[in-house]
């Protein structure tokens, strides 16, 4: 197995490795340190099945159940599809993933990991866009810094000022998701110390003790900053791609800009987190 770098503030690919067979310690560890490490892992050149994703995402940690179990798989219901194929109740084309955000971080303990296995992709585009966190912070000014350094966010499902729009739960979903949760938008990573701006456009819907004139304009400013070029990595996705994220110092989006006749469908996973600090 080999690691390398795909840009120098994030992202890492790994190739020579089958995660259909097992993986020994010592590469487990070095899987580990370069997800710490660079944010974003990417292994290549697997065919998974849903179990064999379960089995490979667990060399990272434990599962985390999804709030909206309309996208598990019956046969492996903790494995969950990304599909271009699916519908709002209205009949228009719902693209999982549009727009910056991080996973479900209207949880008390938000999933420290997404990981996303490529099954069916379309030709051309659909390409993920990360943006780091960490890196985006420590070049905010320190005014910047200081003004956010206690700053409490309110998360929650469906933000009211969010422009992106999601599937709504089921009610026996809704009974075991959280109405509301409070985070610190500058968030210190548990695993390697690094702080990084913790924000999510499409499920904050205030900031405590701000009113929404001062606390929009404020999350605006600081989207803006943080999703700059400087701090991004592009995916282009192939065929067997394993990619894994870091919701804890990342932003991540979906590009829909492909040909929605083509198919684009992903097996999806997210591991068990930790209350943000």
């Amino acid at each position: 197995m080999n690691i390398r770098r795909l840009t120098d503030h994030t992202g890492a690919e790994a190739v020579g490795i089958d995660l259909t067979r097992p993986v020994t310690p010592e590469a487990k560890a070095a899987l580990n340190r370069a997800f710490v490490e660079y944010s974003v892992l990417v292994v290549r050149d697997q065919t998974l099945n849903p179990q064999q994703v379960l089995n490979a995402v667990e060399l990272f940690g434990s599962v985390f159940h999804q709030h909206n179990t309309r996208f598990a798989i019956p046969a492996c219901p903790q494995i969950h599809y990304i599909s271009n194929q699916d519908r709002f109740p209205d009949g228009s084309r719902y693209i999982p993933g549009e727009g910056w955000h991080t996973d479900h971080s209207n949880d008390t303990k938000p999933p420290k990991a997404t990981v996303l296995h490529a099954v069916t992709l379309p030709d051309r585009g659909g390409d993920t866009q990360f943006a780091n966190m960490a890196a985006a912070y420590a070049a905010l000014p320190a005014t910047t810094r200081d003004r956010i350094a206690n700053l409490m966010a309110i998360h929650v499902y469906q933000s009211s000022h969010s422009s992106r729009k999601l599937i709504g739960l089921s009610d026996a979903n809704k009974e075991r998701v959280p109405n509301a949760v409070l985070h610190p938008i500058v968030r210190t990573h548990p695993e390697n110390g690094r702080k990084s701006i913790f924000i999510n456009p499409i499920r904050i819907e205030g900031i405590v003790g701000l009113d929404h004139r001062e606390a929009l304009p404020l999350l605006d400013e600081l989207l803006e900053h943080a999703t700059r070029e400087e701090f991004q990595y592009r995916h282009e996705w192939r065929p067997g791609d394993l990619v894994m994220w870091d919701n804890r110092c990342l932003l991540h989006k979906a590009n829909g800009d492909y040909d929605m006749e083509q198919t684009r469908y992903l097996y999806r996973v997210m591991l068990q987190g930790d209350v943000p600090r």
